[in-house]
């Protein structure tokens, strides 16, 4: 059945890249610059709440591209196995359902079984919560090229901050699979046969460092979620150089810093991509922004607001020549103020961060580690600062730079490549945003 995302039942959606059109525009003047205060729920958000069916507590975004050892998602990589991924919730509900997809692949996709159970240590699940899962009645489906699958949604009573394992039996697989690379987390593939609701670990004899065919869980029936928060991005979005099965990415200290107020709260989904690039597609880094906003925020369900942290590979890949046209200043803002738009026409508030420092001494002639890309990223943060564009602005840069040059990292946030942070890093950026900004509250 095609449609959207909102009917409980089986969806197939087929892919679709919005045009790209970038239009350089003047900024505006105003400014709207909003200081990392300690947070306080303005009391009209929560006066009358909306409450949406069904909200995302877990995504990553689909990719394909190039795979590896650890991360067997080539034509043939899987056959008559099981792959069982783990995932982190960042709210609860009392029914869930899964969004298997196809994206990226060229022949159509048969899931032979799957299933969702609370995870209780590596691949091992907590016995009595296996959920089969159905998809318009049936144990399987097929998934055409391009297309994503939602399951019927079971019972399952989903806390938030939890480990849950996803596992989907796949018979054969012809061409890519669609996969995340950079989930920062362990996961398993099984030895020959279906073991989707086993759960036993000691079918699942290998590890892998990516998400399969899985790209997000959403559930239903809390009495306090009023909706989501996307954090749509980049490496640093995604997670890169945290310490594995931490789940220290950024968007998780926001998630357990929502999770802890009193009253109507919102869940964090994570849709960054390693790589990733406002204005290019990559091959091994997936489609641009702009040709993913669509598939990963808008159509998130119970989506109300969006965090952007996007730009800086289109700096960094442009000194390295990756780039054709090369990336400027003034063509990322232009896919800034695109992005802007269409997030707005969505009914969605729109909030940008600050493209991180990665300017190291001596300055190297090539890289993210170059004079040039330094002054393009000024240039950006300047207009993010000053424009006035963005519903509200979260100054990333300045909290990890460096107090002795704003032009690098912070050396106890830095991971050791001088680009991405560590997870003290990261904890200093989900705990900078002020969460009544997410609520509506510019002041």
């Amino acid at each position: 059945m095609l449609g959207t995302r909102e009917p409980p039942h089986r969806i197939l959606r087929p892919l679709r890249a919005a045009p790209v059109r970038l239009v350089i525009a003047a900024a505006a003047a105003a400014a709207i610059i909003v200081p990392a205060a300690a947070y306080a729920v303005p009391a009209h958000s929560s006066a009358h709440p909306s409450y949406p069916a069904w909200v995302g507590t877990w995504a990553s975004s689909p990719m394909t591209g190039a795979t590896s050892s650890t991360c067997p998602a080539g034509s043939g990589g899987i056959t008559n196995q099981t792959v069982r991924n783990i995932v982190y919730t960042s709210v609860g509900g009392k029914d869930v359902r899964i969004r298997l997809s196809n994206t990226f692949g060229t022949a159509p996709l048969t899931i032979g079984d799957a299933s969702v159970a609370v995870d209780e240590t590596g691949a091992q699940t907590v016995p009595g919560t296996t959920r089969q899962l159905r998809f318009d009645g049936g144990t399987s489906v097929t998934i055409p090229v391009g297309a994503e699958v939602v399951s019927d949604p079971v019972q399952l009573n989903v806390q938030p901050m939890q480990d849950l394992a996803v596992s989907v039996y796949v018979p054969s697989l012809s061409g890519p699979a669609t996969y995340h690379a950079t989930a920062v987390q362990t996961n398993f593939v099984s030895t020959a046969g279906d073991f989707a609701t086993a759960d036993s670990a000691s079918a699942y004899t290998t590890s892998i460092n990516c998400w399969m065919f899985v790209d997000g869980v959403e559930v239903s029936g809390s009495s306090h979620v009023i909706g989501s928060v996307v954090a749509f991005g980049d490496s640093i979005t995604d997670g890169f150089q945290s310490n594995p099965n931490a789940n220290d990415r950024w968007p998780n200290f926001l998630a357990r810093r929502l999770d802890a107020i009193a009253g109507p709260t919102m869940s964090v989904v994570d849709e960054g991509i390693s790589g990733n690039q406002v204005l290019t597609d990559s091959s091994f880094a997936g489609v641009s922004a702009l040709h993913r906003l669509q598939r990963d925020v808008i159509d998130q369900p119970g989506a109300k607001v969006v965090i952007l942290l996007e730009g800086i590979n289109d700096i960094g890949f442009t000194d390295l020549g990756l780039d054709n046209p090369p990336a400027t200043a003034a063509s990322i803002i232009a896919g800034y103020q695109q992005i802007i738009a269409r997030a707005h026409a969505a009914g969605l508030r729109i909030i940008a961060g600050t493209l991180t420092p990665f300017l190291t001494l001596p300055v190297a002639t090539t890289g993210y580690q170059d004079a040039q890309g330094e002054v393009v990223r000024e240039e950006v943060n300047h207009w993010i600062l000053t424009s006035g564009a963005f519903d509200a602005v979260i100054n990333f840069a300045s909290a990890v730079a460096s107090p002795y040059d704003p032009e690098a990292i912070n050396p106890i946030y830095d991971s050791g490549d001088h680009l991405h942070p560590n997870d003290s890093g990261y904890q200093v950026m989900g705990d900078l945003i002020p969460l009544h900004m997410l609520f509506g509250d510019r002041h």
